[in-house]
């Protein structure tokens, strides 16, 4: 559960006692800057040790699922949301000064750290804290039961079910999985509703309108400019999204017939090969085009060679290390989790974590040997390494630019597993022919482009559900709403609001913001294109590869060695030359693409779209 910003995770104990430094915040000296900066020194040596030790309380909270854990957890996030509020309040002393630019910096850092904001009372605030524990223990220990079921192990967890979803091509099996695995969200209503009414008035006390406005204050801009920056990407990739929806929609009326046609245009959202049809990968088989030239599956040549899990993360690591990057720490491999263990629950959602803020890494997932798995560690190790480049920064600064970059970096990488690097590294004997790349862009678009509506309205949903536009009674008609408007999927069963379908979405009840997810999708193309550039590379797009290039190594470093240090502005600048985040990268790699669905769509007559239900918790 991630409540905090990685610069400042989780709670603790105080480094230096809360009198001494709230006796220094109301001296009756006039507040200076040279007293500005004395507090927040003070303040992030506190801080850092408050952090560390709650990050390590998180760590066995998620790798070792009890009541314990989930109570023990809760209280240090307790105590850091307590003290990071107090010191919050503390800075109003310096309000009036002209301070520098890197101390207005860290004090609206401290701010925006509070991802969950927390009320003084402290009452409430531990209510906050234990309801939250609470949601995200209820998704880990989550579990669906098949009617078959007749011993308790026999039910599925998150990722079984991830498997099972991806292979099954039974539509009532799946519709089965679906429906079951989104009963985990339905005992979490109440729950979430008390959530969402503590931390708005935690939001409130520290002067923003509500934890959504909190969450969009994060990105060097206002929060309206930020909102309409997110539509403005949409527009510029929404296109690509639309033709890829009706290829697909075609491919599965014609697999599944009635259970995948319906008369409004939309795809049953159990029908697309992952729980939340987010991605939509796993359906290849199903949609790839006619007599493709043949070529491969990372997942089916690591089971073939029987790679370990800790061979799988060394793949990712030997490529950072390829651009000039260090090796990982001994103790990254003594204390990650990368297998689920057999005695106990665990989130096996992957994740990686900056547990000192130091070089205490780890990576937290359950490990399949999947061509997903390949690419997630390729993903996971750019947060490591992004935390190992910034470690030197003031603790304040000890984060991405902004959390869209965190994301990016890693998929920047994973955007290089072209097959001249699967070459290099020895996966692969002979490099396809330039007529498979279209099957290559077709498998990448079904989990980068797919992926975009919903990486877009996970946040619009919890923004209208923290202003109050949507209230409690309408939670799931929402959610599906949005979901229909955006992605163009509907529920293949009927849904009421007696579900709490957000809930089955572990970003939900673990609060963890969202948007920097549809802005990594974004971000990593234009970090891709600029270190293709820097290596040296003219050919098209989608076939770079940076592996080996020390000179797009260190346009990566420049830029993670500066942490949050300065405005996202100028630190995408240190990239990629450019101040502004913008899609056109992402549309020249699927160029090639975009004009063959075009083609096919024509030629069956698909036209690209769909119609919004009148209800949006019908199936059909």
């Amino acid at each position: 559960m991630v409540f905090f910003r990685r610069r400042f995770l989780y709670a603790i104990l105080p480094a230096i006692s809360a009198a001494g430094v709230l006796a220094f915040a109301q001296t009756k000296a006039a507040p200076t800057v040279a007293s500005a900066r004395a507090f927040l020194d003070r303040a992030e040596a506190e801080l850092l040790k408050l952090s560390i030790l709650g990050a390590r309380a998180e760590w066995v909270d998620e790798t070792y699922i009890t009541d314990d854990t989930d109570l023990l957890t809760a209280a240090e996030n307790d105590r850091l949301i307590a003290r990071t509020t107090e010191l919050v309040d503390q800075t109003k002393t310096f309000a009036g000064l002209p301070l520098p630019a890197d101390l207005k910096r860290k004090i609206l850092l401290m701010k925006l750290s509070l991802t969950m904001p927390a009320p003084h009372n402290a009452k409430l605030r531990e209510d906050l804290t234990q309801v939250a524990s609470s949601l995200n223990g209820s998704y880990g220990k989550g579990k669906y039961c098949p009617d078959s079921a007749t011993k308790p192990d026999a039910c599925l967890g998150i990722d079984d079910l991830d498997e099972q979803m991806a292979k099954s091509r039974n539509p009532k099996e799946l519709a089965a999985m679906w429906a079951g695995w989104h009963k985990v969200g339905a005992p979490m209503r109440d729950r979430y509703s008390k959530f969402v009414e503590l931390s708005n008035q935690g939001a409130r006390e520290i002067g923003f309108a509500d934890t959504g406005v909190l969450w969009r204050s994060g990105y060097d801009m206002t929060p309206e400019q930020f909102s309409a920056e997110l539509e403005r990407l949409w527009v510029q990739v929404e296109p690509l999204y639309k033709e890829l929806h009706a290829y697909v929609r075609h491919k599965l009326v014609a697999k599944y017939g009635a259970d995948a046609d319906r008369k409004d245009g939309m795809i049953p959202a159990d029908l697309l090969g992952n729980m939340w049809a987010q991605e939509w990968g796993n359906v290849y088989d199903i949609v790839a085009p006619p007599a493709a030239p043949a070529t491969y599956d990372i997942g089916d040549i690591l089971k073939e060679r029987k790679t370990t899990a800790r061979q799988v993360v060394e793949f990712g690591e030997n490529f950072f290390k390829s651009l000039g990057f260090q090796s990982l720490p001994d103790t990254f491999w003594q204390r990650s989790m990368i297998t689920r263990p057999a005695d106990r629950d665990v989130v096996c959602h992957a994740s990686a974590w900056d547990v000192d803020f130091d070089q205490d890494v780890r990576l937290k997932l359950c490990i399949h040997g999947t061509t997903d798995d390949f690419i997630t560690v390729h993903h996971e190790l750019g947060h490591i390494y992004y935390d190992l480049s910034y470690r030197k920064q003031p603790f304040s600064f000890r984060g991405g630019a902004n959390d869209g970059f965190h994301e990016a970096i890693g998929d920047s990488i994973a955007l290089s597993v072209t097959p001249e690097y699967l070459k290099q590294i020895g996966l692969i004997q002979q490099i396809p022919p330039a007529s498979a790349d279209l099957p290559i862009l077709l498998r990448t678009a079904l989990d980068k482009i797919a992926f975009l509506p919903f990486g877009l309205l996970i946040d619009k949903w919890r923004w209208e559900v923290f202003s109050g536009q949507v209230k409690p009674a309408d939670y799931n008609k929402a959610w599906w709403t949005l979901r229909e408007k955006y992605q163009g999927v509907a529920p293949p069963v009927d849904r009421t609001e007696a579900d709490f379908d957000p809930g089955a979405k572990y970003h939900i009840p673990a609060n963890t913001p969202y948007a920097r997810y549809f802005l990594a999708r974004i971000y990593q193309f234009q970090f891709y294109r600029a270190m293709c550039r820097a290596a040296g590379y003219t050919g098209p797009l989608n076939r770079c590869t940076f592996y080996g290039s020390k000179a797009a190594g260190d346009k990566m470093k420049a830029m993670l060695e500066a942490g949050a240090s300065r405005p996202w502005q100028d630190t995408l600048k240190l990239m990629t030359g450019e101040d502004h985040v913008d899609a056109s990268a992402m549309v020249e790699y699927f160029q090639p693409l975009l004009t063959w669905l075009k083609q096919q769509n024509a030629a069956s007559n698909d036209k690209p779209g769909w119609t919004v239900a009148a209800d949006p918790l019908k199936a059909r």
